[in-house]
């Protein structure tokens, strides 16, 4: 069985860009293999260290949307990164044996750099981000790590800094597999504006959004521009909302008659909209009252996250003492 770590940052609730294109395969990983999945504070601290005041406010709503799209906390699990210490000291062992010029060649840490600019990043912890990620994969020998294509290279900087600690003190045998990346299939889903689903871009289909919100917003989503008027026939695959019919509408003979309506002007955006919205609202609503029912009793939300850190610390400090022994460090 293949062991798998993955974890989101608590910047606040997640929209349905996550749900699709991250939670979706996590629930189904958590059926076929050894899931640990982790509420990253520390990496949230990386760029928000100057304002850490919704921090525990957003944990929990990560946590709440997580477990309405399914996630189960029998089957792996659920903790917070903070509370399983060896995630940073696995990240100080890691920290030793990475280049600098590994981390500064690192494109999304560019990205971040240009495209942040009201931030101050200009920290040895932001810089270091990716060394931290790998180290949440080492801590429990995780095998697979689902992320988007984003993070990609990240995972390959975890992989490399793996083969390094390997080689320097591995004596012969391989003390960290080297982590593959798990991509979704599933479409990306577009924010409202044609754009990439974002908080920051104010575009977003949240989880929480009860059915009747999510329908306003879906009513008001952009749609293929060539479609000025009614009668211009339009290109499904130019369509946001076709990337929702096509993560949400499992009718085969529907989709393929709004594909044609569409191309051939039969039917109008506001009637391709009002099909996707049934399918939305019963995928939808099992979500929601999974979600409200923990929502109401913080004391099993708080047991939920005890239990999963308990369970991720055991295979933590199996890990740290293997890699205490690997670096000669005295033991008590």
């Amino acid at each position: 069985m293949y062991r798998v770590f993955s974890g989101m940052r608590p910047t606040g609730r997640l929209h349905l860009g996550h749900m699709a294109g991250a939670l979706t395969n996590w629930v189904r990983l958590q059926d076929e293999c050894e899931c640990y999945y982790s509420i990253v504070d520390w990496h949230a601290l990386m760029s928000d260290y100057a304002d850490p005041g919704r921090l525990r406010a957003n944990s929990r709503e990560i946590l709440l949307d997580w477990l309405g799209v399914g996630l189960d906390p029998q089957k792996c699990a659920i903790f917070v990164q903070s509370h399983v210490r060896e995630h940073v000291e696995m990240h100080m062992a890691m920290s030793l044996i990475t280049p600098l010029g590994w981390l500064e060649r690192n494109p999304t840490y560019k990205e971040q750099i240009l495209n942040l600019q009201n931030k101050d990043l200009s920290t040895y912890g932001f810089l270091g981000y990716p060394v931290l990620m790998a180290s949440d994969i080492f801590v429990y020998k995780a095998n697979k790590v689902p992320v988007g294509e984003d993070q990609s290279a990240h995972v390959e900087l975890s992989r490399e800094i793996a083969r390094r600690f390997n080689h320097m003190y591995g004596k012969g045998k391989e003390i960290f597999p080297e982590p593959e990346t798990i991509l979704s299939h599933y479409p990306k889903i577009p924010g409202t504006d044609g754009r990439k689903m974002s908080k920051s871009y104010g575009n977003s289909l949240d989880i929480a959004d009860e059915i009747p919100e999510l329908e306003k917003k879906i009513r008001t989503m952009a749609t293929d521009t060539a479609r000025e008027r009614r009668t211009d026939p339009g290109e499904p695959d130019k369509c946001p909302v076709w990337d929702l019919h096509k993560f949400f509408n499992n009718d085969g003979s529907q989709k393929d008659e709004i594909a044609a309506g569409c191309r051939s002007a039969g039917i109008g955006c506001v009637d391709c909209k009002k099909m996707l919205l049934p399918h939305v609202a019963r995928h939808m609503e099992p979500i929601h009252a999974r979600r409200r029912r923990y929502e109401s009793n913080d004391g099993e939300l708080e047991d939920i996250l005890r239990a999963g850190a308990s369970r991720a610390r055991a295979q933590a400090e199996r890990t740290m003492s293997e890699v205490y022994g690997a670096l000669g460090m005295p033991t008590v």
